[in-house]
């Protein structure tokens, strides 16, 4: 089956893709909100609050690492999205009622930050591996594509909506907004027909089971490599809340509404890499090092621009090459582990992901407080260059890199993964 949107014939994927932009137009509105409450309301710009914010949603990530890769490889990966979903549903609820009743202090936010991320972390292994059962194998890439462009898509929508209503009734509705949204992918996960799941084989319950997708990475070099790929930029890298609303506040002098229009104009070309990916049969391992190399040039380029619509057009670049880089990750991880493991190796991805981000976005919000918004951005281009050299490092290795020079163009070449070693299979 071809097309780009190939996946959506799957009955059970309509529901839960339909289900699931809804609730992500949500998220991005409060992700919008909240940034925008703490550095404008609760304190006076201080980025460095906004860095503590994100560190304390994206910690859990890494601090429950070893139980949400186990839930996602041993619970049933539906009925642990319903308790998810409704939990994280029920904290934007109360977030929201602080919010419009004028009681929410910074410490507030602060709390339901990191309870947020405790939900999430165990949310991101099971909704990303949650996908292979909704399609199979042979659509995968294509799902994993799609569920990006609705993520990204309701990253185009959801802060500009959020700029709108956040000058118009205030940040608590926004909130209250989102914990409606939870509604949606809760009843598509009810109408789901279990019975059409595609699920594969479960992993057993063991001595060692906690840890056995560490060691399953360790001895696998090319996926060690994309997630030493994936620590760089996702610590230092995608850190765009700091890095859109710092440069929106001090640089440009901006206010809400523009601050939401650059968050959406972002999310365009995030659009537009996540449909590349969905295009795709299937992930090749220079993808990575391009789209690292794009991005890290990408963030130089948007530290430069003198005025905030430049600075739009630089982040609709810095858009497809994130996407690119973050999808090739998902997919390329699943298709290359074994399905018994997939939930721990994908809980180790999404807390490298976005558990870096307590380590990185209190650097890159200090920086950005001492040094300015851009010197900030230059912190995560050079992170994007450094994931670049670690995929040169393994193509070369490991893929036989060969660069030459044809047609007055630069041209790559790579062996392919088949002749490689079973137990080291790289990116196909």
């Amino acid at each position: 089956m071809k097309g780009t949107f190939r996946s959506l014939r799957n009955p059970n994927y309509r529901l839960w893709a339909g289900g699931a932009v809804v609730s992500n137009v949500g998220t991005w509105m409060q992700r919008t909100a909240q940034d925008w409450i703490v550095l404008t309301q609760l304190t006076h710009h201080n980025a460095t609050a906004v860095g503590i914010v994100m560190g304390l949603q994206f910690g859990p990530q890494l601090l429950m690492l070893p139980f949400s890769g186990f839930a996602a490889d041993h619970l049933d990966r539906r009925k642990l999205l319903l308790a998810t979903q409704a939990s994280m549903g029920l904290l934007a609820l109360c977030l929201g009622l602080l919010t419009v009743t004028g009681l929410v202090q910074l410490w507030h936010v602060y709390v339901f930050a990191f309870l947020l991320g405790c939900a999430a972390a165990f949310d991101a292994p099971a909704r990303q591996t949650f996908v292979s059962e909704l399609v199979g194998e042979d659509d995968l890439s294509n799902a994993v594509g799609l569920n990006s462009t609705s993520f990204n898509a309701a990253r185009m929508i959801g802060p500009a909506v959020a700029g709108v209503l956040i000058a118009g009734v205030g940040t608590g509705w926004v909130f209250l907004i989102n914990a409606v949204s939870y509604a949606a992918v809760i009843l598509s996960l009810c109408l789901i027909r279990v019975d059409t799941l595609h699920r594969g084989e479960r992993a057993v319950r063991k001595r060692g089971s906690l840890i056995e997708g560490f060691r399953y990475v360790w001895q696998r070099p090319d996926l060690k490599s994309v997630l030493c790929m994936l620590l760089f930029v996702g610590t230092f890298g995608l850190n765009f809340p700091i890095f859109i609303s710092t440069m929106s506040v001090t640089a440009f002098h901006a206010g809400a509404g523009e601050y939401g229009l650059l968050t959406s104009t972002m999310a365009i070309g995030s659009v537009v890499g996540a449909l590349l990916a969905a295009q795709r049969a299937k992930a090749h391992a220079a993808l990575l090092f391009s789209a690292a190399a794009v991005f890290a040039f990408g963030l130089a380029f948007a530290a430069l621009m003198p005025t905030v619509w430049l600075f739009g057009v630089a982040l609709a670049i810095v858009g497809i090459a994130a996407q690119t880089f973050t999808t090739t990750v998902i997919s390329t991880v699943q298709l290359s582990t074994a399905p018994a493991m997939r939930g721990r190796v994908m809980a180790i991805v999404m807390a490298i992901a976005l558990g870096g981000t307590p380590i990185g976005a209190p650097i890159v919000g200090w920086v950005a407080d001492t040094f300015g918004p851009r010197w900030a951005m230059a912190v995560g281009a050079s992170a994007g260059l450094a994931a670049a050299l670690v995929g040169v490092r393994y193509l070369t290795k490991y893929r036989q890199l060969r660069v030459r020079f044809s047609e007055r163009r630069i041209r790559f070449s790579v062996a392919d993964a088949s002749a490689l070693n079973d137990s080291h299979s790289a990116i196909t």
